[in-house]
């Protein structure tokens, strides 16, 4: 790692986060313009070509994507060969958060107390951070913007084992046609199974990161997730819940072992505005 000065560090966060406001990522964006081929209804075609003429308007003229722009969340690698000096990391988050907010014109979105205080902050901080401790020589800082459309169609089954495959794709399948035009499809499905009742909710949000097109590495997951897409494409939801092929671009599966007696399977969805970027330092 570089030596980096902590004004340095705020500056290229912030950028990461209004690049990542402004620009639909190139992944999800050719999702949508190749799903036009595959989508029959004549309105769901018009409906997925209006969604990329508002992403190239957002990326020509620095403006957000969509009015949501989202709660901060953060995956932060840091390896163990990186020497961060004095620089606290989490205060620099906080701060190029508050920065790209205010600066970029970002809508805040984010109350003080979840129930009794629901007064904005103002910044759209604190963001939320999540750590993992890796063998390398760099700090990957992951941003993603989260709307709250989305967020509130998710859910987490704690399945029996005997569910087995079947369970898993009925759970989706039930929870994205309960949801239908809530979370703005095409959507992206993150999915979290085993681990626990929280590690499988992280799960979820983080294979949200994954690029549109990169393949699952382990061949039983992979087929898994074709088997939900082609599922959840039959249900008849289509682009923005209006009818149609599409109404999701993607599914994404991450696993973790799990204990004999449980199945946890947790689902994040991801609206078509799926914003993600990262920066390597």
């Amino acid at each position: 790692m570089k030596n980096i000065k902590y004004e340095d560090l705020v500056g290229k966060i912030e950028d990461l986060i209004l690049q990542t406001s402004y620009n639909l990522p190139s992944d999800v964006y050719e999702a949508i313009k190749k799903s036009k081929d595959t989508e029959e209804s004549t309105l769901g075609k018009s409906i997925l070509e209006k969604l990329l003429i508002n992403a190239d308007i957002a990326r020509d003229e620095k403006l957000p994507i969509c009015q949501d722009t989202g709660s901060a969340v953060f995956f932060v690698e840091i390896g163990r060969k990186t020497n961060l000096q004095d620089i606290e990391l989490s205060k620099a988050i906080y701060e190029a958060t508050a920065n790209a907010y205010r600066k970029g014109y970002l809508r805040s979105s984010i109350v003080i107390d979840p129930v009794y205080n629901r007064k904005n902050s103002g910044d759209n901080t604190p963001p939320i951070i999540h750590y993992e401790l890796t063998e390398t020589d760099y700090i990957k800082i992951q941003f993603a913007a989260k709307g709250g459309g989305a967020e509130n169609m998710s859910g987490l089954a704690m399945l029996k084992p005997l569910d087995g495959e079947d369970g898993v794709v009925n759970f989706v399948c039930e929870l994205v046609k309960k949801a239908y035009g809530n979370p703005c499809p095409p959507i992206v499905i993150g999915i979290g199974i085993g681990g626990n009742f929280e590690y499988s909710c992280y799960l979820a949000k983080k294979a949200l990161l994954r690029e549109i097109g990169q393949k699952n590495p382990d061949p039983d997951y992979a087929r898994l997730e074709k088997k939900i897409l082609d599922a959840v494409n039959s249900l008849g939801i289509g682009p923005q819940g209006l009818g149609g092929r599409v109404t999701a671009l993607a599914v994404h599966i991450l696993t973790y072992p799990c204990h004999i007696a449980s199945l946890p399977v947790a689902v994040n969805l991801n609206c078509h505005v799926s914003r993600h970027g990262y920066i390597i330092i």
